[in-house]
């Protein structure tokens, strides 16, 4: 009984020793769950079996790739997306497009002027004075010869029928032609010649007076013609040298920039050439001008040498009366 009792207690001690033993290991267990929050190592403690352990899930998870995402969503942000299927060179051919657009509105009359040399600036003042002065010359004896030519017409209608030249005078009233003139000249040479018997000496006289008015008026008719033909004649060779100041200066900035790029030269050029420009402008009115009055004025003369042949008429009448009341004065006596 008593060798019964002891192997089983023998038997139970090493029992409850390993139930010991055991129970501790077993304990471990549970004190890490209580101490996580807490302690701020215990995720240190924990990393180790996890890196020990190699488990699937912890490779596999979508959240190891986010580094590399960055990489691939920078260059996406940066292209616009009206541009983003344009190849670079296109899309700089079109800045370049756009570029010659904004110069090509830019090269207006004006701009060109103000962007000229000086000298080509000055030229292009010149050629715009000269045109403003042909167009003023234009207008005015426009206007002249239309009056004169009207009213030297309707003098020699009224004076059509005149006997002598006191009543041609008479009937002619104002002093606005160069019929008056003319007339006045005659009465006045027969007024100066009283007495004298040659009548061809009294008419000599009166024409070489009617050649006078008539080359003076010819001369007054003329004003401001030579002027047209000036302008006509001088004006293309001014603006040609303000062409080739401009061209001048245009190699100069080749020179200077080092380039043989048309875009350097452009403007210079379009600037001198724009004052060839201004120079035909004011050349081509004024010479088309100036044959116009040439015309009016020769058809004008032809008139005035009309009236200057109806007062010598007038004037040889009044001789011939002297004569016949002077040959019945004396056949009565």
């Amino acid at each position: 009984m008593k060798t019964t009792l002891t192997r089983v207690t023998f038997a139970v001690i090493p029992a409850l020793a390993l139930l010991w033993l055991a129970l501790p290991a077993s304990a471990q267990q549970p004190q890490p769950k209580a101490t996580v929050a807490p302690a701020p190592a215990a995720p240190v403690v924990q990393a180790a079996p996890v890196a020990s352990q190699p488990t699937a899930p912890v490779q596999a998870t979508p959240p190891v790739q986010t580094p590399a995402a960055p990489v691939v969503a920078a260059p996406a942000t940066t292209v616009p997306a009206s541009d983003a299927n344009v190849p670079p060179p296109e899309r700089e051919g079109g800045k370049l497009l756009k570029a010659a657009a904004v110069e090509m509105r830019e090269f207006s009359p004006w701009s060109m002027f103000m962007s000229a040399d000086v000298v080509v600036k000055a030229v292009m003042i010149g050629l715009a004075f000269a045109s403003l002065v042909t167009w003023t010359v234009f207008i005015a004896k426009i206007i002249e010869l239309t009056v004169v030519q009207r009213n030297l017409r309707a003098a020699l209608n009224k004076i059509a029928d005149a006997r002598s030249l006191s009543e041609a005078q008479f009937a002619l009233g104002s002093k606005g032609s160069v019929l008056f003139s003319l007339l006045a000249a005659a009465m006045r040479e027969a007024r100066m010649s009283a007495g004298i018997s040659s009548d061809a000496g009294i008419k000599e006289r009166a024409a070489s007076s009617f050649s006078e008015i008539v080359r003076a008026e010819a001369r007054r008719i003329r004003l401001g013609m030579g002027l047209l033909a000036t302008i006509g004649a001088t004006s293309p060779f001014v603006g040609l040298f303000g062409t080739v100041w401009g061209i001048m200066n245009s190699f100069i900035g080749i020179s200077k920039s080092q380039t043989t790029n048309l875009a350097v030269v452009a403007p210079g050029i379009a600037e001198a050439l724009l004052a060839t420009a201004i120079g035909l402008v004011a050349a081509i009115p004024a010479v088309i001008f100036y044959n116009h009055f040439a015309r009016v004025t020769k058809g004008y003369m032809e008139q005035v040498g009309r009236a200057s042949g109806a007062a010598g008429r007038l004037l040889s009448r009044d001789l011939d009366r002297t004569h016949v009341s002077g040959g019945s004065r004396a056949a009565a006596e």
